[in-house]
């Protein structure tokens, strides 16, 4: 059932700019952070990042609001020498969030994953990302 829920559509103009991001030439890391306008009731375009490392887009990741929906693209390279480009669906949930937002984002990111036609898809919660800014912090 919650995969047919949709609280939010997508803005047309984000839908066509997911397209063209899907299907970009560029080779650098990007992202293309969205937001829910509660108003509207649509996933609108908040913000685009070029040449983000996976490190400088964890810290774009807010702590205490769902504010976040983020497609990202990096570079891959593979084991056996090949590179690839793939698109990753990042959904942020941090625990403390209201009710009302945490509800709106949820009942409305299978509805934008199916839109942008994404097949890998990571639920941040802040267990997680507590454990992310860790891994950072001890790397350093």
């Amino acid at each position: 059932m919650s995969e047919s829920l949709v609280v939010c559509d997508v803005a047309e103009d984000l839908v066509e700019k997911l397209r063209k991001f899907r299907f970009r030439k560029e080779t650098n890391n990007a992202a293309i952070i969205m937001k829910i306008d509660k108003d509207k009731r649509l996933v609108v375009l908040d913000e685009e990042l070029e040449g983000i490392s996976p490190d400088e887009l964890k810290d774009e990741l807010p702590e205490r609001q769902p504010r976040t929906f983020i497609v990202y693209s990096y570079k891959y390279q593979h084991d056996d020498g090949r590179v690839s480009y793939p698109l990753c669906f990042i959904f942020s949930s941090p625990v403390g969030c209201k009710p009302e937002q945490q509800m709106m984002y949820a009942g409305s990111k299978n509805k934008l994953v199916q839109t942008a036609e994404l097949t890998k898809k990571y639920f941040l919660g802040l267990r997680v990302y507590r454990f992310l800014q860790r891994s950072v912090a001890e790397d350093l």
